[in-house]
């Protein structure tokens, strides 16, 4: 959504990042964070990939780039097409290679060769309206972007090629989305994949669950109890542990100290939801993830008020760092997650 083209504008600085320790119920709870900065850059970054020992990274500046978790090399390209100035929101790969979009319009898939970094466009698209909020693949064959509508249904552009290219389906084919519905570009995390299903979610007018069992041919919509109505109110983020347990977040974007009605969890595979935590832990948040090998019960989410963590299905939260500046994380093991988000990346130790 464009809107998020906003940052926050509180930044702190990665050595002053604060860790707070609370009474251990478990050994195996998080009670403090151990902070290693891999990057520090003029740059934003929402579009974040782990691939074993590699992350990848997609941001403002025309950026992108790989960085060795093992040796810290970094290799980093702009990407340089017309006079065009581009800010890269999505991320996604495949066997072959990586894939990023930015927002706007017009709107560019690149497919970008992970060895040489050479880029290649594969899908281009020049209505106004066009902006694309995140990607993700089934398989080495088939793959999905989604961004906000262009007529009367979310854009969905859907390759079956590995990504050599990538077509828009037609809104008849797809659900109706109502005045003001659309998506936020806030972390990748609009999309998620388990086995043959997909989910997405909406936000603004109404916030919902868009969900696929067959690879993208079929689709249902569920209504969620997240906040809704307002330009900037929905669920920014979601995730799924398997297909049945998945967890949803977000809020209200101008009012980012609010903390009820922004986190729900589902035990069905998001036909319905139950809100959690209603006027406690977190506000708005734009990244939530589970924790590998927790069977579902513990999450992490960064956002408006910082680090926190759950251990209980997101019932009950703990605040790990005050660092608001954090736009997106992902898991490399059960212990370590990357983070990134306004002119850095770095690398999470929970302990």
């Amino acid at each position: 959504m464009k809107n998020t083209l906003f940052y926050w504008t509180s930044f702190v600085l990665f050595g002053l990042i604060t860790t707070k320790s609370v009474t251990s119920k478990s050994s195996k709870e998080f009670n403090s964070v151990k902070i290693d900065t891999l990057l520090i850059d003029k740059i934003s970054i929402r579009a974040l990939l782990v691939d074993e020992d590699e992350v990848w990274y997609a941001g403002s500046q025309n950026k992108f780039g790989v960085i060795n978790l093992d040796s810290k090399k970094h290799t980093q390209k702009k990407i340089i097409h017309d006079t065009l100035k581009f800010e890269f929101r999505s991320i996604a790969k495949n066997e072959d290679h990586i894939f990023i979009a930015n927002v706007g319009s017009p709107t560019y898939f690149f497919k970008i060769n992970d060895d040489t970094l050479k880029e290649e466009v594969v899908y281009h698209e020049t209505n106004p309206k066009a902006f694309y909020d995140s990607m993700n693949f089934w398989n080495n064959n088939e793959g999905i972007a989604i961004g906000d509508p262009t007529e009367d249904c979310l854009s969905i552009v859907i390759t079956r090629n590995s990504g050599k290219t990538w077509n828009k389906i037609p809104c008849m084919q797809l659900p109706k989305v109502v005045d003001g519905e659309a998506a936020f570009a806030a972390s990748n995390t609009n999309i998620c994949i388990k086995g043959n299903s997909c989910w997405i979610v909406s936000g603004g007018k109404k916030s919902r669950v868009f969900y696929s069992s067959d690879r993208g041919n079929s689709w249902q919509v569920f209504d969620t109890p997240i906040v809704q109505g307002e330009a900037m109110t929905g669920v920014f983020t979601a995730d799924f542990y398997d297909e049945k347990i998945g967890f949803i977040a977000g809020g209200n974007y101008e009012k980012p100290n609010q903390n009820f009605q922004n986190k729900a969890i589902t035990f069905d595979g998001g036909k319905t939801w139950k809100l959690v935590a209603e006027n406690e832990g977190f506000g708005y948040s734009s990244c939530v993830q589970f924790v590998p090998n927790s069977k579902g019960k513990k999450l992490v989410s960064v956002g408006a008020n910082g680090l926190y963590s759950s251990e209980d299905f997101g019932t009950t939260w703990k605040q790990l760092s005050t660092d608001a500046s954090l736009f997106t994380l992902r898991f490399v093991s059960k212990n370590q997650a990357i983070a990134a988000g306004k002119d850095k990346i770095i690398r999470i130790t929970f302990e």
